[in-house]
């Protein structure tokens, strides 16, 4: 058996070498390495497969998000409603720009912002909220555009986690995730499903004014050599990665469903253990099966009822398997986040998920051999 990777881009960059290296040659042959035609080219290509009006590429995930905030003009002080069950910088972008974060709790089987907690979280304050599409699914968009709609918000979707992924609404209509709200923004970083070779980012909205401020703010507040209209920031995509992550795109499909098919594999083994909970969709979907888009799995992620999380992590680390756990703190008990205001009472379902939630390898090159060594493992130890 090879050896097991948390993610695997040694052996997803093989399959995909010679492509690769051609593009980057010709990147550095050209001498265009910013803002250069493989850049544009890209963006086109991935406002084509989201179906979007506009994306615009950025440096990497977390100016994505703040870029998106700062072209919706908010200001200090207004709040701004997210899920404290996420990575930082979720919240970190929202204190830069000095806006104040609440935090709200989050659903137990999705892992993605509760709706009602948005609906109790709101006040006068209020100017947006911002789901989190964790793991690789969609928050509850419908509920969220609603709430937004009947309060005047502004949605921004966090989509560095579930590039590719469709939401489904009621009436059965699709939409791909981070084309939903007003503004989304995405991590290219190398990990993530649709992974650059460093760093990188997109936002994306269809408001075509938004869309022209958002170009400005990440070129220095420029649409006209050394003409600053806005205030801006120095955040661009490199034409080295658009051209990488031109290439990846056109196998998004495939990557996500080679995703799927490994976690369908995961669910079945795991499937009867009374102390592992296993990931599914929103609502009565299962999230894996044949047909199912929802989700994209960027990460496989258990919950650990016994009490052994752990002692389980040491466990596979010791058998030669990474893991993960995402996340071990919640961002309301975070140093830099504390705040009076936040009631422990309302943050019963994050504070149970740090203590159980652990990620298993997940990523397009996993084989049966490795699957079934890993969840043997699991289970033996979490039964023993």
């Amino acid at each position: 058996m090879k050896k097991i990777q948390m993610v695997d881009l040694k052996g997803q960059y093989t399959k995909i070498k010679e492509e690769v290296d051609s593009s980057v040659l010709e990147v550095l042959d050209s001498t265009a390495y910013i803002n250069g035609p493989r850049v544009h080219e890209f963006q086109k290509n991935l406002e084509t497969y989201l179906g979007v009006k506009h994306v615009i590429p950025c440096a990497n995930g977390t100016d994505a998000l703040q870029i998106a905030m700062m072209g919706l003009g908010l200001k200090p002080g207004d709040e701004v409603i997210t899920a404290d069950f996420t990575f930082a910088a979720t919240v970190e972008v929202i204190a830069l720009l000095q806006l104040t974060p609440v935090l709200v709790d989050v659903d137990p089987v999705t892992f993605n912002i509760d709706v009602e907690a948005i609906k109790n979280a709101i006040t006068p304050k209020t100017k947006a909220i911002v789901p989190v599409h964790l793991f690789g699914m969609c928050a509850n968009m419908e509920a969220i555009m609603q709430i937004a709609k009947e309060h005047n918000l502004y949605v921004i979707e966090d989509n560095a986690q579930a590039i590719g992924s469709n939401y489904t609404y009621s009436n059965g209509k699709k939409a791909k995730a981070g084309t939903i709200g007003h503004v989304a923004s995405t991590s290219f970083f190398p990990s993530k499903n649709l992974g650059c070779y460093g760093d990188g980012g997109a936002i994306f909205t269809n408001d075509d004014d938004l869309a022209h401020t958002i170009r400005g703010i990440v070129n220095h507040g420029m649409y006209e050599r050394y003409h600053h209209d806005v205030v801006g920031v120095n955040s661009r995509l490199d034409s080295v990665q658009a051209a990488i992550l031109d290439i990846k795109l056109k196998r998004l499909d495939d990557y996500n469903t080679a995703r799927r098919k490994a976690a369908r594999a995961y669910n079945h083994a795991f499937a009867g253990q009374d102390q592992i909970v296993i990931p599914t969709g929103r609502d009565v979907c299962s999230g894996i099966c044949d047909t199912c888009d929802c989700h994209v799995f960027h990460q496989y992620t258990l919950r650990i009822l016994n009490g052994k999380r752990d002692e389980l992590v040491k466990h596979l680390n010791e058998n030669g398997i990474p893991c993960g756990v995402y996340y071990p703190i919640p961002l309301h008990r975070q140093k830099a986040y504390l705040d009076e205001r936040y009631n422990e009472r309302d943050f019963s379902v994050t504070n149970q998920l740090v203590k159980e939630v652990i990620s298993l390898p997940m990523h397009t090159e996993l084989d049966a051999e490795q699957i079934e060594f890993i969840t043997s493992t699991v289970i033996n130890f979490v039964n023993s």
